[in-house]
């Protein structure tokens, strides 16, 4: 046994290995499940009595040898896998990645613009609203049928809380804390518990305005929203108003703009109608003035509101609102050269 711990001695000395793996390979060859090390410990059985002392005192020696060797093995490795990796200081660097601002804040921001060129002044208020501030306050009274026209989040332990269904709500809190004349733009995420499909989502982002003054006129309404959809879609877009009804403004109307997706032919987006639904409108109720103390009898005023998902829509023309909702890196790359 003697003759085989000298040998394999002499094999760890003279062993170099050209990469790890040869190295492990080594060292299982050594102290694996039928390694030769291994293997002197089962014949240490064998060994007579009078000489287990000095023989197990060799193999041991052996052991913390080859373990040592292997170890320095190891670390000679690593430390040439270093120097080979060094950085070359004249090769050119990798550019970062640059990123873009999300498709609707790019909307929102060029909305903000035209209104500010009007002299809008923006407004924002809290997304968790009263009762009060959603409904009661502008002209939807408790159980009557209007209300059923927007799906409403309500939370359970208060049941006069609510998630907003619009910006409405900012524009009664500027009517409480403002007089006349306000002009205000009121941007904000709202939620209605709808079903999730291209063309609607149970979250999604408004822009409502408000202009209230002595003798402010539909034909005012009319020459505000025309300019902005000039603005927005370019000269040569066409609006119509279509009588409509909303609790807080009389007479409402609902706008449309010819379908820059198919250039009015008719498509799945407007279906086949040659004709976009963007907003709703109208002079605001007396009644809603007056719940806010403000004189119906002296002052007027007017008020719309529109999805930015939608304007986004048309915009970028994508046909599918729940791309802006997915964080699909694909999808946001492709807005990198949007200013």
């Amino acid at each position: 046994m003697r003759n085989r711990i000298e040998e394999l001695k002499k094999e760890a000395e003279s062993f170099v290995p050209s990469d790890t793996k040869q190295l492990d390979d080594f060292r299982i060859k050594m102290f694996g499940k039928k390694g030769a090390i291994t293997q002197l410990f089962v014949d240490f059985r064998d060994v007579p009595n009078e000489k287990k002392r000095e023989t197990g005192q060799l193999i041991n020696e052996l052991k913390t040898f080859v373990t040592e060797r292997i170890a320095t093995l190891g670390e000679t490795l690593s430390s040439s896998a270093k120097k080979s990796y060094e950085l070359d200081l004249t090769l050119p660097g990798t550019p970062n990645s640059l990123g873009t601002r999300h498709p609707i804040s790019l909307v929102k921001e060029e909305i903000f613009d035209i209104f500010k060129s009007l002299g809008f002044s923006i407004a924002e208020g809290p997304e968790i609203e009263d009762d009060w501030h959603v409904f009661s306050s502008l002209n939807f009274p408790e159980e009557h049928p209007a209300r059923d026209m927007q799906d409403t989040f309500f939370i359970e332990s208060k049941p006069d809380i609510i998630l907003r269904t619009h910006t409405s709500s900012v524009q009664v809190r500027v009517m409480e804390t403002s007089k006349p004349p306000i002009r205000v733009i009121c941007p904000g995420r709202v939620f209605r518990n709808e079903a999730i499909s291209a063309r609607a989502h149970c979250i999604f982002h408004q822009v409502e305005g408000l202009y209230i003054d002595e003798n402010v006129s539909f034909a005012d309404l009319k020459q505000t929203l025309l300019f902005f959809a000039q603005e927005m879609f370019g000269k040569d877009v066409k609006i119509r108003l279509r009588p409509s009804f909303f609790p807080f403004t009389e007479p409402s109307a609902e706008m449309d703009i010819s379908c820059n997706l198919c250039g009015g032919k008719g498509c799945n987006v407007c279906k086949y109608t040659g004709w976009l639904e963007i907003l709703g409108c109208g002079m605001v109720d007396p009644n809603v003035l007056e719940f806010n103390h403000i004189d119906s009898k002296k002052y007027t005023g007017y008020a719309f509101g529109m999805g930015i998902e939608r304007m986004a829509m048309l915009k970028f023309q994508v046909r599918d609102l729940r791309l802006y909702f997915e964080n699909d890196v694909r999808f946001l790359n492709l807005f990198k050269s949007v200013l």
